[in-house]
């Protein structure tokens, strides 16, 4: 048995972080191969780890990688939050000499941005190190247009204050748009080399890129309360002003943990909205690589049902959060791998 490298290591760590944070793609990428899924998962991690500062910008205390502070004089920390307590890169920095979260995102592209040109990167910290490496090599590997990821964390940046373009409402869904065009579409696109196509990748991009907005939208309809609970709506104000929703009516569904009629109306409508965009999106999976096919059609279905589940409960997504059930999830997957195990060899004689 040969010894784990530390690149091994490295899109090992990514694949934890997949599994413990993204249930569905996780299991959507059981039915790659194994060089696709691992790529997958790193550019998954990077993700995480980019929204995980983003999710705690109003906490600048907050940041991922202690190791990266401007020096200041040594100051004792809680015990359940010390080095090698729980997750050691999950620690939180006290006083005024933490970094900004602004400035963790400049950090992270800084690192990534060495990682990539220089093969280098200047953190100690273990966890991180492992998720720049193993995206660096995943862009380096698939010729990942470096413009989406600078892209994604441009659109990131929108999320923190302190930036110069951060906002915490969207007027509209064109206005929304600009910002999925970013965050969603970015990684639809990031994916695609991934994926593999049976067409040029230009072709293929406005259906990945809908694709990844359908994703979001569905994440915007599932958090709608932890988001209000960070003072951000991400569902457009036109949208929900047309049924007699305003931020006012929202936060007292909050505060009730119940959904009143006009709310319904209009999440039913932006349910609408949403899976006229998954319409738009599917058959652009039928332009990637065959072999890749039942993946992404079993992420589509599992993401598309959560939608299923927000109207089952009667859009009580104040009280409880939407998730499509375990045993669901096995009878979508099992139906994936069936598809790929009885076309296997046909399709792998058609990728490109």
């Amino acid at each position: 048995m040969s010894v784990p490298t530390a690149l091994d290591n490295a899109y090992a760590t990514c694949r934890r972080i997949a599994a413990e944070h993204g249930r569905t793609y996780y299991l959507a990428t059981a039915l790659l191969s194994p060089q696709r899924r691992r790529a997958v998962h790193a550019l998954y991690a990077f993700a995480r780890m980019v929204d995980d500062i983003v999710d705690h910008a109003d906490d600048p205390a907050w940041i991922l990688d202690p190791s990266d502070r401007p020096p200041a004089r040594p100051q004792a920390l809680p015990s359940s939050i010390a080095p090698g307590a729980h997750d050691p890169d999950r620690r939180l920095a006290h006083g005024s000499d933490g970094i900004s979260p602004a400035q963790h995102l400049d950090l992270v592209e800084k690192q990534l941005r060495l990682a990539i040109e220089q093969s280098d990167l200047d953190t100690t910290d273990l966890r991180r190190r492992q998720i720049i490496t193993a995206t660096a090599d995943t862009i380096a590997c698939y010729d990942i247009a470096h413009d989406h990821i600078w892209t994604f964390l441009d659109a990131m940046r929108m999320d923190v204050p302190g930036t110069n373009v951060h906002r915490r409402r969207y007027a509209s869904m064109g206005e929304l748009g600009e910002y999925m065009r970013g965050s969603a579409a970015a990684i639809g696109l990031q994916l695609l080399p991934v994926l593999g196509t049976v067409v040029p990748v230009a072709e293929a991009e406005p259906a990945a890129a809908a694709l990844g907005e359908a994703f979001q939208v569905t994440n915007f309809l599932r958090d709608v309360a932890e988001d209000l609970d960070r003072d951000r709506i991400y569902l457009p104000a036109d949208e929900l002003a047309a049924f007699g929703v305003d931020e006012a009516r929202l936060r007292a569904c909050r505060a009730a943990e119940h959904t009143d009629q006009p709310t319904r109306r209009a999440l039913a409508h932006l349910i609408a909205v949403n899976r006229d965009i998954y319409r738009r999106a599917v058959p652009g999976i039928d332009l990637l690589t065959p072999r890749v096919r039942p993946a992404i059609r079993t992420a589509a279905v599992l993401y598309a049902e959560i939608l299923d589940q927000i109207e089952a409960a009667d859009y009580q997504v104040f009280a409880v959060r939407a998730t499509v059930p375990n045993h669901r999830r096995i009878v979508v997957a099992a139906k994936g791998f069936a598809t790929r195990r009885r076309h296997g060899p046909r399709l792998r004689t058609r990728v490109r």
